[in-house]
């Protein structure tokens, strides 16, 4: 059977269209080499699992390809990218170089030749590898900044500041907060007396969120011989920052005799892995986790001790359902002390609800929150949140009780805690306290959307205050217009008020927004039933019975209306 009716038959038209193009760029007196049906599936599977982030068998694949790249620029890169994110630096590095002998390198393995001559500390040739970098780039925006940003790191060592300062200067505009983060780094780099007062301007920003830098302020601090400067920094930043996982393990470092190396600004390896790790977080907020990862696995190749950037990898694996990945990296964490083993633990915890191992999830964070000395608030409100929202209701709101002795209402989670204790008590039945702790909360925050909705849905269920929750559900849609929640809520108070004509717009609405939801449904339907759609009413009914997520005192109310009507 011809080639083409292999794939078309196994992985279907798309793939065969794509094949055409990529065979048709090859040439011809290289065509026999790959023109096989095995050598055709390695490379489409090697490049599929790379984009799942598969990289270690992505890589059994690829490397299956040798010499593709003579003509085929697109699968060097590849290979580049499976090769570093499957941890194989050196046989990048040996891959780059073969590349170079060949005349065929590219920005990416510029840059990693430039990385690994920077890591044995030969900083001419490094650069050097740079400037090849800034020509080769693909004219993104990423790849100029990387190169131009990387080229002015590897020559410190032949300039001063004010040179740094004027190359810095001559980068793209729109790095801006970047300019900001390597100013503060090269002051720190060239021991000037400003670096205290650029780190300073830089935490303080109020228009960014310069957290992650208070670290490194500290960091320099410690360094300077002013450790209780330092820790005023950390405890400083934690009441604006109090989820910051690496200020957390920091706060707990400093009070030892001595914390670890994991970064020096002196060193320009440190800086640059931070400089790299900026990148990646940028694509992973933009969703592009290969290429998110492959700067991150060279942030790590040049700064080992700085296990903090294992909290992005991690992160990126779980946006793509890795989950075993995830864990991997998680797991490791766990051993870089308390704040993060608990950080890890929570995350562990998560992913395993999500696998339906709950009994599992619960014993393991029940035990690593026992084990953990230093827990503050926060850390037993994240234990109570868990608690609560896998239905141990009772024993998260005896945390959440604790946590409200040792606050008081001026706290920034005092809002966040009476709402989530209200709504323990409301699934156990408690509703007087349920309502007390729900008023609380909007006493001191007032324009929480969610909050409004449940006490607001709460009070129509019980046919209550029925006027009162649709002028609080219009001001909760006001602040969160399409919320497919606020929205039903809404209709479903028009409809308690008897305005079937208005509650039709809205849960119609709602059904759009969620057309899986069962309750959404099932609202929809008794609207249809009061404005005469008897007919669509019971086709909306019938299909909540369908629902796997539909409840089973809801669908017996459904039964019984099918058959009676309203």
């Amino acid at each position: 059977m011809p080639i083409y009716k292999i794939l078309l038959n196994s992985t279907g038209r798309i793939l065969f269209v794509t094949f055409l193009i990529f065979f048709s760029t090859l040439e011809a007196k290289n065509l026999d080499k790959y023109n096989k049906a095995d050598k055709i599936a390695d490379y489409f599977t090697g490049i599929l699992l790379l984009n799942q982030s598969k990289y270690e068998d992505s890589l059994k694949h690829l490397s299956k390809l040798d010499g593709l790249e003579e003509t085929h620029a697109a699968f060097a890169k590849k290979y580049l990218y499976s090769l570093v994110n499957s941890g194989n630096l050196k046989k990048g590095f040996s891959f780059s170089k073969k590349l170079e002998k060949e005349k065929q390198d590219s920005f990416e393995s510029n840059l990693i030749s430039g990385l690994f001559f920077l890591k044995n500390s030969k900083f001419n040739t490094s650069k050097a590898y740079f400037s090849k970098a800034k020509e080769r780039n693909s004219g993104s925006i990423l790849d100029i900044y990387i190169a131009n940003t990387l080229y002015i790191w590897s020559n410190l060592k032949n300039s001063d500041l004010d040179e740094a300062k004027k190359a810095l200067d001559n980068l793209d505009n729109r790095f801006e907060n970047l300019k900001k983060i390597q100013t503060a780094f090269l002051n720190c780099y060239f021991g000037t007396d400003e670096t205290d007062i650029l780190f300073n301007e830089l935490v303080k920003n109020q228009n960014t969120d310069f957290s992650r830098y208070n670290y490194f302020y500290a960091k320099f601090l410690e360094k300077s011989g002013k450790k209780d400067k330092a820790k005023k920094i950390v405890e400083t930043s934690l009441e604006r920052f109090p989820r910051n996982i690496l200020l957390n393990q920091y706060k707990i470092d400093l009070n030892k005799p001595t914390t670890n190396i994991d970064f020096d600004c002196k060193n320009e390896k440190d800086v640059i892995a931070e400089l790299l790790y900026i990148a990646a977080n940028a694509l992973s907020s933009q969703s592009i986790y290969s290429l998110s990862n492959f700067y991150l696995n060279l942030s790590k190749y040049l700064n080992e001790d700085f296990h903090a950037f294992d909290t992005l990898m991690a992160e990126n694996f779980y946006n793509i359902d890795d989950y075993f990945s995830a864990k991997k990296v998680y797991k490791r964490l766990r051993n870089q002390g308390s704040a993060f083993k608990w950080y890890a633990d929570k995350q562990i915890s998560r992913i395993l609800i999500l696998e339906e191992k709950k009994e599992k999830a619960l014993k393991l964070l029940n035990a690593s929150y026992n084990e953990f000395k230093g827990k503050g608030v926060y850390e037993i409100y994240d234990y109570a949140e868990f608690l609560k929202n896998n239905e141990k209701f009772e024993q998260s709101i005896a945390y959440y009780s604790e946590i409200l002795k040792r606050i008081d209402k001026k706290h920034p989670l005092f809002p966040e805690v009476s709402d989530s204790r209200g709504v323990a008590y409301e699934r156990i039945g408690k509703w007087d306290n349920a309502e007390k702790d729900l008023l609380a909360s909007l006493e001191v925050s007032p324009d929480q959307a969610y909050v409004i909705n449940y006490l607001a849905y709460s009070w129509i269920e019980q046919g209550v205050k029925i006027e009162k929750s649709l002028s609080m559900l219009e001001k909760a849609n006001r602040l969160k217009s399409n919320d497919p929640y606020i929205i039903d809520s809404l209709g479903w108070a028009l409809f308690k008020l008897k305005r079937y004509t208005e509650s039709k717009d809205y849960l119609q609405l709602a059904v759009k927004l969620m057309p899986s939801d069962p309750i959404v449904n099932d609202h929809y339907g008794d609207v249809l039933w009061k404005n005469g759609d008897e007919i669509q009413a019971r086709y909306y009914w019938s299909y909540v019975l369908n629902l796997e997520k539909a409840e089973k005192n809801l669908k017996e109310k459904i039964k019984k209306k099918l058959i009676k009507g309203l």
